[in-house]
């Protein structure tokens, strides 16, 4: 397969569902335009193979960055989803399977556009093609890589040169001959005439990628203490980086530093409920409820929150050691990226998702026993039914067996002998 193809198959890919993408995330607006902007920016950024890999790590990183800095963001399902999934571009590293690597990032935004379209499949069309079109560029990029580079960036010995082809092009994968190896330290005070530093750049970088797993023995540690801020206001209010002979100087950046609070909040903003950085505090109460409310908890820890009445929807992310009672919930309750909580319905639930959470104890009342208990990367999540006054345990399956019985695929709990 020529360069020729193997370039305007992945610009086919730009111009095709990227750009389609595109389209549809400026129809929405607001934060989803401004975030997939630098999507889009990363996507662009991979057919420039003459620069090392760093350009797209820092684009993916501004990506992710941004959805941490608007979590209060009314789409922030949106931007979670293109963060969760970004990852995906750097499949060009990935060997020797870069396409179950790009489905593995898919799936992760699957579950957040799976409540954009929960949340605006009847009364907003707009996200629905957003989530059809973001959810196309990542099916497509895996059929790429299937079609060229199935087992990783690979090299057609007698192919031509894509830059041959078309002049000015860098070269891509599939359509170059076997990289050089990386140059060795030239002598000191050499004559030789400075070489191009992007040809140099291009050399490095497809040595570095042809060491498959073996790219990262050289990488080192590299101590807080010595890490610079690439914005100069960071820089400056983390004050001087330390040298190796002034280590034991402490720096804000250093894992010895204590972290800098954050202010807990409990607050309503528009329809939503958000209960934040709460810590130790036993009395959190939410009792002005309303049926279109929905309630977002976030980095608490060792604290119990109640909430009254009845109320759309709770969503319960990255928190430890949290006790949640509520009264009515009439879409679902979430648990992700948390450890060690305590659900308890006193009344009616349809649903719980638990994704991602380290021990979860969910206590149903008898109204709720025909709740849907879906989970995901999850263990010790374990459902406690009333039984005599008290309460009965029962741990979900952990461990699931798998057959083939001739035309499908079969799975079951396994039971645990032992």
């Amino acid at each position: 397969m020529s360069a020729f193809i193997h370039f305007f198959s992945f610009d086919a890919l730009l111009s095709g569902s990227v750009a389609e993408f595109v389209k549809h995330s400026k129809i929405i607006g607001d934060d989803v335009e401004k975030h997939v902007s630098r999507d889009n920016l990363a996507l662009l950024e991979q057919i420039e193979m003459t620069v090392l890999l760093k350009p797209l790590s820092d684009k993916i990183q501004e990506i992710q960055n941004f959805r941490e800095k608007n979590r209060g963001s009314k789409l922030f399902n949106h931007l979670s989803a293109v963060s969760e999934s970004v990852a995906a571009l750097g499949w060009v590293a990935v060997v020797p399977k870069p396409g179950p690597y790009v489905k593995e990032m898919n799936d992760a935004a699957t579950f957040y556009t799976n409540r954009v379209l929960k949340e605006y499949k009847d009364n907003d069309k707009r996200h629905v093609e957003w989530v059809k079109s973001f959810l196309t560029i990542w099916t497509q990029l895996q059929a790429y890589i299937k079609e060229y580079h199935i087992t990783g960036l690979s090299w057609n010995n007698s192919g031509p040169d894509a830059s041959a082809l078309s002049p000015g092009a860098p070269p891509l994968g599939g359509s170059c001959p076997p990289p050089p190896p990386p140059p060795g330290p030239p002598p000191a005070f050499a004559d030789d005439p400075p070489q191009d530093e992007t040809s140099v750049a291009r050399s490095q970088l497809f040595a570095d990628l042809n060491q498959g797993e073996g790219i990262t023995r050289a990488l080192r540690h590299v101590p807080d203490a010595q890490k610079t801020h690439k914005n100069p206001n960071l820089r400056s209010q983390s004050g001087s980086v330390n040298s190796p002979s002034k280590s034991h100087k402490s720096s804000p950046t250093s894992p010895n530093s204590p972290q800098q609070p954050r202010t807990p909040m409990l607050k309503l903003e528009g329809k939503k409920w958000r209960v934040e950085y709460q810590e130790n505090v036993g009395d959190l109460v939410i009792s002005e409820t309303e049926l279109k409310h929905v309630a977002y908890v976030f980095k608490c820890s060792s604290s119990m929150l109640q909430i009254q009445g009845k109320i759309n929807s709770i969503t319960i992310d990255s928190c430890h050691k949290l006790s949640l009672v509520f009264d009515n919930v009439v879409g679902i309750v979430e648990i992700i990226n948390s450890r060690d909580v305590q659900i308890q319905v006193l009344n009616k639930v349809p649903t719980i998702s638990v994704n991602k959470t380290e021990g979860c104890h969910i206590y149903l009342s008898e109204e709720s026993l025909d709740c849907e208990i879906v989970s995901a990367k999850s263990s010790e999540v374990n459902i406690l039914i009333p039984h005599d006054d008290d309460y009965k345990e029962y741990p979900i399956p952990e461990q699931f067996k798998t057959t083939w019985d001739g035309s499908k695929l079969v799975t079951e709990a396994s039971e645990i002998v032992g």
